[in-house]
């Protein structure tokens, strides 16, 4: 499969790149993609939940009221989970939710998630956008000039850049991520994914290993 390499202005340069039938052409795997996007944002948890149980209230150990004659339920402790501000029962405590994923299944999830956006027609190839300051203004005439400024985008470089990070990050909607930190969750939750020349070089490094 070839795609036309466009330019900044939203034109064809005349170049063409051939994606890999074996990496943007494939059969998504839904299973894969499933494991790999509730990898993602388990990991995102933090765990820090807590809830006090009976141990950690502090409250005076003294009986609440003696133990006969009041017509009440037998009472021992202020700390109990039926009183009013009494511990909690199986309350939540820290935890780590990450997990492990074989790392084929994970490369093979982030190429069904890619193959899916070639397959409706929602990948471009942009020559190397290089920014030598950070302008948002400049970076939304790029959308523009492709046409994605009312999408939800996400720019896939080969190399760090700044300039280009900084641009994009006042701009709703747009992100901008490196091809070796490339993630199923990012490809999926983008409605447009823009990848630069040598980014597509990069990425198939990274998913060929």
């Amino acid at each position: 499969m070839e795609l036309a390499v466009l330019d900044k202005s939203g034109k064809e340069t005349g170049r063409k790149v051939k994606l890999a039938d074996d990496l943007y052409g494939i059969e998504p795997n839904n299973h894969a993609i499933y494991l790999d996007v509730k990898q993602y944002l388990a990991n995102q948890r933090q765990g820090t939940h807590k809830a006090k149980e009976r141990g950690e209230i502090a409250r005076t150990t003294k009986k609440f009221f003696r133990q006969k004659g009041t017509g009440n339920a037998r009472v021992g402790s202020l700390r109990s989970p039926i009183q009013r501000g009494g511990g909690t029962v199986f309350g939540p405590r820290p935890r780590d939710y990450s997990f492990k994923l074989n790392k084929k299944l994970k490369a093979l999830a982030r190429k069904s998630a890619i193959s899916a956006k070639v397959a409706s027609k929602d990948l471009m190839v942009l020559e190397n956008l290089v920014m030598d300051k950070p302008s948002t203004k400049d970076f939304v005439e790029v959308l523009k000039a492709l046409k994605v400024d009312t999408k939800k985008t996400l720019l896939v470089v080969g190399e760090p850049n700044k300039a280009v990070y900084l641009s994009s990050r006042n701009f709703k909607g747009s992100n901008v991520i490196n091809a070796s930190q490339l993630n199923t969750y990012s490809v999926l939750n983008a409605q447009k994914l823009i990848f630069t020349e040598d980014s597509l070089e990069k990425l198939e490094t990274v998913l060929r290993k």
